[in-house]
């Protein structure tokens, strides 16, 4: 059994901004892998279906971003989901647009959502890191940056991006960290 978490910040405003781009996977996962309708529980939404054989748990955090970890906790405890079951997808502002990157456990590297969850969890969970590009400056620069929408050119290099982690989220379940990180490098640069 595995929880997939996308993150992102509740509410319309938020919504295809570049701090949302967790909750932007698991919509396309929960459409490729036809999972039931996402119901209110846990702090998020919550829906299910599976993924290469597995029974997947699929969350988006209705709190904000900086208490995204109590969602998590409460669903992984809940499930009995172990936290190598884990799998957070989210924005990352030290990569480029273009630019995914895959790992289990790390630091948050200043991103308040994975603070949360590995303080309310545990580091160790598998992350799906999605480049966001970074601002000029800092404070203000990265806040307006992270909740501004992508440009037009951008968002359709988000998509296929999505699309790709969504049709190789099952090589990570069934196969790894290692298999799924080397097939997502492997595509990405084509």
């Amino acid at each position: 059994m595995f929880l997939i978490v996308g993150l992102g910040n509740p509410g319309a405003e938020y919504d295809k901004t570049r701090h949302n781009v967790g909750f932007m996977a698991a919509d396309v996962i929960a459409a490729k892998y036809g999972f039931g309708t996402a119901r209110a529980k846990f702090d998020g939404l919550i829906s299910e279906g599976g993924i290469a054989g597995e029974k997947v748990y699929l969350l988006k955090p209705q709190t904000y971003m900086n208490l995204s970890g109590n969602a998590v906790v409460k669903a992984a405890i809940f499930y009995k989901i172990l936290p190598q079951n884990i799998i957070v997808i989210h924005d990352d502002m030290d990569l480029p647009v273009g630019k995914v990157k895959a790992k289990t456990g790390g630091g948050a590297g200043g991103h308040n959502g994975l603070k949360s969850i590995d303080a309310a969890v545990t580091p160790n969970y598998h992350r799906i890191r999605i480049g966001v590009g970074h601002p000029q400056g800092s404070g203000e620069a990265v806040v307006n940056h992270v909740l501004s929408r992508f440009s037009k050119t951008d968002a359709e290099v988000i998509d296929s991006e999505l699309e790709l982690i969504a049709e190789q989220v099952g090589v990570l379940i069934k196969d790894g960290m290692e298999a799924f990180s080397g097939r997502l490098g492997m595509l990405l640069k084509k």
